[in-house]
């Protein structure tokens, strides 16, 4: 929950809410003038944690503290987020066995980095009339990324979409 969102001392709009003190002890349901006197009685803030509750739940805190370990805890997560992005190689169903080596190294590079890679053959002309040339190709791939040692997994296989074929690969998990 964003920190803009916590509503805090008068803005709590609930007749009656569940209040928790500073030291994390239930104090029970009560009415929210007297969970108002209670925290300003603490000196602290009365912050409403969760506002979907039956009745609402509220905290006795120092608000400041509270946004500010809120934030950190929001800042870690992002930072332990990992962004994973789609690589995409495109070549023909007539591709040399040299651009072919080329291609695959190219693509055990992506699966290194940790990206997700998409395998594309664009089929022009008359080349629509033989996909199994396209699919041979692809199988070739796989074939060479498991000869290098690449670990890698078939996320999706090969699969005609309009002029293309395309088989998605990903990064296999390391234990």
């Amino acid at each position: 929950m964003a920190t803009k969102d916590l509503r805090i001392n008068r803005q709590i709009r609930a007749r009656e809410v569940l209040v928790i003190d500073e030291n994390g002890n239930q104090r029970g349901i009560m009415d929210i003038h007297s969970a108002n006197a209670l925290a300003d009685e603490a000196g602290l803030d009365l912050v409403e944690v969760s506002p979907n509750a039956n009745p609402p739940v509220c905290k006795i805190l120092d608000f400041g503290k509270y946004r500010y370990e809120l934030e950190k805890k929001n800042r870690e997560a992002k930072k332990n987020q990992v962004v994973v992005k789609i690589k995409e190689i495109r070549m023909q169903p007539k591709i040399e066995k040299h651009d072919l080596e080329t291609k695959s190294k190219a693509i055990a590079e992506f699966l290194g980095e940790g990206n997700k890679v998409k395998v594309s053959i664009r089929f022009r002309g008359r080349e629509l009339a033989h996909p199994e040339l396209g699919k041979a190709v692809l199988d070739r791939i796989v074939e060479k990324l498991a000869e290098d040692g690449v670990l890698f997994n078939l996320d999706k296989g090969a699969q005609m979409e309009g002029k293309m074929m395309s088989m998605m690969l990903s990064p296999a998990k390391k234990k």
